[in-house]
Parts: C-alpha cells; sequence; structure tokens
C-alpha cells in the first residue's frame, strides 16, 4: 500500500475523509501519521520530516504516477468534490483496455489532492468481447 508525503497532515485528511470517503484506520497524531481506509483501499499518509526524502520535494508530488482507486461508485466521490468546487484533472470517462481476448472497461477520473498527488478513481463496467 502507497504512503504519500504530505506538507499538512490536517489538510490531506480533510481532502481524504472529508471529500473522497475514506476514514482513519489508525493514526499516530504525535508522529503526523495516519493509516486510511475506504473498502479494500488502504492508503497511508505522513506529513512530511524530511527523514525518506531521496531528493529535493516540490510540488507537484509523486511526478510521472498516479495510483489507480477502484471505487463502486463514481458518483459520491464527484458529487462531493463538485461541492466544494475541487477541480478534476481529468473529467470521468470511459476507458477500455485488452484482457486476453476481452476487452474490462472502467469509468474513470482524474483529480490531484492538496499536494498535487494524481489519482486516478474508477468503477467497473461490465467486460465486452
Amino acid at each position: 500500500m502507497p504512503e504519500l508525503s504530505v506538507t499538512e497532515i490536517a489538510e490531506s485528511l480533510r481532502f481524504w475523509c472529508g471529500l473522497l470517503g475514506f476514514r482513519v484506520a489508525y493514526d499516530c497524531p504525535a508522529a503526523r501519521f495516519a493509516f486510511l481506509a475506504r473498502g479494500a483501499v488502504q492508503v497511508m499518509l505522513c506529513e512530511r520530516n524530511g527523514r525518506w526524502d531521496t531528493g529535493g520535494m516540490q510540488r507537484p508530488f509523486g511526478r510521472g504516477i498516479n495510483l489507480q482507486i477502484m471505487v463502486e461508485r463514481l458518483a459520491s466521490i464527484l458529487e462531493g468534490l463538485e461541492a466544494l468546487g475541487w477541480p478534476l484533472f481529468e473529467a470521468p470517462r470511459e476507458a477500455w483496455y485488452r484482457t486476453g481476448d476481452r476487452m474490462s472497461g472502467q469509468r474513470e477520473f482524474l483529480v490531484q489532492d492538496p499536494d498535487s498527488y494524481l489519482l486516478r478513481f474508477a468503477e467497473r463496467l461490465d467486460d465486452a468481447a
């Protein structure tokens, strides 16, 4: 599971829990750390302390990667983001990928968290031949 270094844990928790529907499964306020869960998805957040920095940290954090997070339904997440005017990096769309002799589909959108980590939320669509 990923552990993201964040600039401000309180701001990140407002985003991840308040907007995206994650819950704090475990936290250690003294270490400015939180273990979050949303269904089967787990992510850890830790306020930057320099301990594991392998180089200079500047926004956007996580350059070159996106974290795909599978959810049952995108609607509630999209509604929460829209209600607060949080911008999407990429609007919802259908994406189809070949898996053997079938096509697997998902509806997905991308959003950046307060530190600009790129998150791709997706819900499964029925497979096609």
